[in-house]
């Protein structure tokens, strides 16, 4: 488990490398569904997402020889720029294996953060695989994109900010799942302050990873992905990640592709953020009334990422589609 330690110490580390990113309310989204909505704004994060907190704190937690040796990650493109962006600040070599169909610019900016980055396979599957080749020959440092301690507890400096900024007001909140590190993280971080506030995880039909397992009672590994959500295409439920959303989260329902591209559009309309899909699925549950929030209750919804390229905004933002 993550204990308060492991999270209060991760946000002492990676103070003053990233942002405290706002709560904000939104009014208009929040009336449509009957409750009073607030967007905690990842997207704001320092590499367009939450991630670069989970990054930063597992490679500055790197000893000297680990840091010698440099690192690796597998990555549809969030956990790449973060791996990239927190490996050049530490002074550590990065290589990042991302799936061959990644947003180009996804691929662009961790290639400017500083990575050496290798596009492989049609899947995440696939990259995972090839990640897992490349560092046993090459000797590097994986750092896992969500199954791995020190990852899931910079994540989790995001709910450390929530429940500091809102506590007396969070009935319900929403959080997307790719493999589960940031809601392990903060609902770690969630329970450990004592709060009874119901959290609800996120997924894409064609990514239900963490569903499955939790309906299997193990953690279990997806055969295909299809989802327009890369943010969201873990190929699997972490072992340990799996446990903490068992164990400490309330319930993980699923959302469609087309509710996902709604829930981008009001967004952008409403609330004039610019959320990438799988940060969009968070609010898709909420709109579609998947999450259980009670009318007139307080809802807090993880906006995980921004990092969404203009044509791909474009498409998806286009009426009809």
């Amino acid at each position: 488990m993550i204990t308060i330690d492991d999270l209060t110490g991760a946000r002492d580390r990676i103070a003053g490398h990233i942002r405290r990113t706002p709560l904000m309310s939104a009014s208009r989204l929040g009336d449509t569904a009957g409750i009073f909505l607030s967007l905690k704004c990842e997207s704001f994060q320092k590499t367009g997402s939450f991630k670069a907190r989970g990054a930063l704190n597992a490679i500055l937690k790197l000893d000297a020889a680990q840091k010698a040796r440099g690192v690796i990650t597998v990555s549809a493109g969030n956990h790449a720029q973060a791996v990239a962006f927190a490996a050049t600040m530490a002074g550590v070599r990065s290589t990042v294996v991302m799936p061959a169909k990644a947003s180009p610019l996804k691929v662009a900016a961790s290639r400017g953060y500083g990575a050496d980055v290798m596009l492989h396979g049609s899947s995440s599957i696939e990259a995972f695989a090839r990640a897992k080749e490349l560092e046993k020959e090459r000797g590097l440092v994986f750092v896992h994109p969500f199954d791995d301690a020190n990852v899931c507890a910079g994540a989790g400096t995001v709910g450390l900010e929530l429940v500091d900024e809102d506590r007396a007001e969070m009935d319900t909140l929403v959080v997307s799942i790719g493999g589960g590190g940031l809601i392990a993280g903060i609902a770690s971080a969630v329970r450990a302050r004592g709060l009874k506030t119901r959290i609800v995880g996120v997924e894409p039909e064609g990514a239900a990873a963490m569903r499955k397992s939790l309906d299997a009672g193990r953690p279990m590994q997806l055969e295909t992905i299809d989802t327009i959500a890369d943010g969201l295409s873990a190929p699997m439920a972490g072992e340990l990640t799996f446990p903490i959303v068992r164990d400490l989260v309330d319930d993980v329902v699923l959302v469609s592709d087309n509710e996902i591209r709604s829930a981008m559009r009001d967004l952008l309309s409403s609330a004039k953020l610019v959320a990438e899909p799988a940060a969009a699925a968070a609010l898709a549950a909420v709109m579609e009334k998947r999450v259980g929030a009670q009318p007139g209750s307080r809802v807090v919804v993880v906006v995980s990422g921004g990092n969404v390229d203009l044509t791909r905004l474009a498409e998806i933002a286009a009426p009809g589609r």
